[in-house]
């Protein structure tokens, strides 16, 4: 799907971002973005015929300021993005994915996951739950697992909903993009390892989340999350410099038009510099790996209404840009 930018309004925040691109029937390029809708091939600007999104990352801060100055340059030899073809804007080597870090998302949750055999009212369990959010913080002990890179596609693709999948439900997301190797830094020091921040939708097969058959080993990521299409990516990446505060930005989901998730990042328990520290303590971070923040309440499992064949969902992040997916059934 290419882009048709509305001149009153810039795709992003910032002076440019970053892209993956093509022409029609034509390879994958890196490409730098302006926000009126203009895209520059960065393998011309760096000389470079085999450059990616990624190897710009691996050297993001010699980067940086050449792609400052390209974006401040003329604007000869770019091409409008309506002429284009808009992909997942990078490939990551590793995925971190955060659970459980909207307070009113894991209440929700909490009460709409009902264990079998638990018959007590709801107001007795959303309790429980605000008690085991107030632990949660006080520790602040952050939950982070392991996604597929397989599982992402672009952020206009179409996401198939698999045959198994019975009740498949969107989780819009901030993304942070690694862009420094970051190993046991501090909070402090987190900040300064973020090249920048898309927009991530991290589907969730609501029906395989738990292993009912062995309840005693939980959770099952693996199955309920990485299908091949299970995380629209994108469209761009904004460099850090150009999001004043990613812990007070808005998160949208719309589903057919109608608004279902629409939350500040305020609300996360842990922010996104606490997010990459604690991940940074066990795993080293290497630069263009993703990691997902967690999402905000009013999942289709909350609300009764998951995810089927049609269904398009438009999610935007303030600054980030928006994008639109549309649910397929997958047929045999």
């Amino acid at each position: 799907m290419s882009v048709k930018p509305d001149p009153e309004s810039p795709l992003f925040a910032g002076p440019f971002a970053l892209a993956t691109l093509s022409a029609p029937d034509g390879p994958r390029f890196p490409a730098l973005v302006t926000p009126d809708g203009q895209a520059l091939d960065l393998r011309a600007a760096f000389g470079d015929a085999r450059a990616t999104v990624l190897s710009v990352l691996d050297r993001w801060e010699a980067a940086l300021p050449e792609l400052r100055e390209l974006a401040a340059g003329p604007g000869a030899g770019r091409t409008p993005l309506a002429d284009l073809r808009v992909h997942a804007p990078v490939e990551p080597r590793q995925v971190f994915q955060s659970g459980a870090n909207y307070r009113r998302h894991v209440i929700d949750l909490h009460v709409a996951h009902r264990a079998p055999g638990d018959d007590r009212p709801e107001a007795e369990r959303r309790a429980e739950a605000e008690r085991i959010m107030d632990r949660r913080a006080a520790e602040d002990l952050p939950y982070v697992f392991i996604g597929l890179p397989s599982a992402i596609t672009g952020p206009y693709d179409d996401v198939v909903l698999p045959a198994w999948a019975e009740k498949p439900d969107w989780e819009l997301e901030l993304a942070a993009v690694i862009g420094r190797p970051a190993h046991r830094v501090s909070v402090a020091e987190a900040p300064a390892y973020i090249a920048g921040y898309t927009i991530a939708n991290d589907l969730t097969d609501r029906a395989t989340v738990f292993r009912r058959d062995m309840p005693q080993i939980g959770t099952d990521w693996l199955r309920s999350k990485n299908a091949p299409g299970f995380t629209p990516l994108g469209p761009w990446i904004v460099p850090a410099d150009s999001i004043a505060d990613p812990d007070d930005l808005r998160v949208t989901l719309k589903l057919n038009g109608e608004t279902m998730q629409d939350e500040s990042t305020k609300d996360m328990i842990f922010s996104v510099a606490r997010m990459v520290s604690y991940a940074s303590q066990t795993a080293r971070l290497l630069p263009g790996d993703l990691l997902l923040t967690g999402s905000p309440a009013g999942n289709g499992m909350h609300r009764g209404r998951l995810l089927r064949d049609g269904d398009v969902m438009e999610g935007s992040v303030t600054g980030l840009g928006v994008q639109r997916t549309r649910c397929v059934e997958e047929t045999a």
